[in-house]
């Protein structure tokens, strides 16, 4: 019985006067893949960026309610924001590698984090490349700059960038809307491959993806959450007629 990764009760977040988030309540289990899907402007990113707190980087933004992770309060005064974020990986829609060689890309982590023995980060750089599907493209490479690499390599290697930290949750966020179709279905396969392992949050715009990678799927309207269930279920036979209307495509 897989357990509840991220519990989430009662979650309201404001942009100054302005509230994009209303009484979210969500609970996510563990080495899954739940997919956050809705219009532009509804929340899904916003609701992403609140589990690892990217938020609190943002002027005027206030937030009530609360977010377990394991348990614990991940807003309390007592969470070091760091290993949080350490715990809770972000991939971004636009890959964003570093401006310095492939190898160095991954080892930043685990250096920021102390790490200075050399075959030790020669093991995690390779790992993690290997949990990303790129290390057999880039093995006899590694002193290549990561921005060389196409669009879908870069993509994977800021994965291997998160993945080198050892998360437990990995949060996307439209992580291959920029990327060409063999691409996408490079970095759905590796979806599929790193849930054995971590627990992971999607957004996407992406119905079809949606079905294709996720177990779960919440659908976002105007800052609510409107229904969260089963992926099959929201596909095939949702409950409320706002999920059926956006899923058929007949708005957003």
């Amino acid at each position: 019985m897989k357990k509840n990764k991220i519990s989430v009760k009662d979650l309201n977040l404001y942009y100054g006067q302005k509230q994009a988030l209303k009484k979210i309540d969500i609970n996510i289990l563990e080495h899954n893949v739940t997919a956050l899907i809705g219009p532009s402007g509804c929340g899904k990113s916003t609701f992403l960026r609140t589990l690892n707190r990217m938020n609190d980087l943002i002027d005027k933004v206030k937030i009530d309610g609360q977010i377990f992770i394991d348990e614990e309060d991940i807003y309390s005064s007592a969470v070091d924001v760091v290993s949080l974020r350490k715990k809770v990986g972000l991939i971004f829609q636009k890959s964003n590698p570093f401006p310095k060689t492939i190898f160095e890309n991954v080892a930043f982590g685990p250096r920021i984090n102390g790490t200075k023995n050399k075959n030790l980060l020669n093991e995690i750089v390779e790992s993690s490349l290997q949990k990303a599907g790129l290390w057999d493209e880039v093995k006899d490479d590694l002193q290549k700059s990561g921005l060389a690499l196409s669009g879908g390599q870069q993509q994977r290697l800021c994965i291997a960038r998160a993945l080198a930290v050892n998360p437990e949750i990995l949060l996307m966020d439209e992580p291959a809307s920029a990327l060409d179709p063999i691409s996408t279905s490079k970095i759905e396969e590796l979806i599929f491959d790193l849930k054995k392992n971590y627990t992971i949050v999607i957004v996407t715009h992406n119905m079809q993806q949606a079905a294709r990678v996720s177990d779960y799927t919440a659908f976002f309207y105007m800052g609510e959450l409107i229904e969260f269930d089963k992926t099959t279920k929201i596909f095939t036979n949702p409950s409320n007629k706002k999920t059926e209307e956006y899923v058929t495509g007949r708005f957003g």
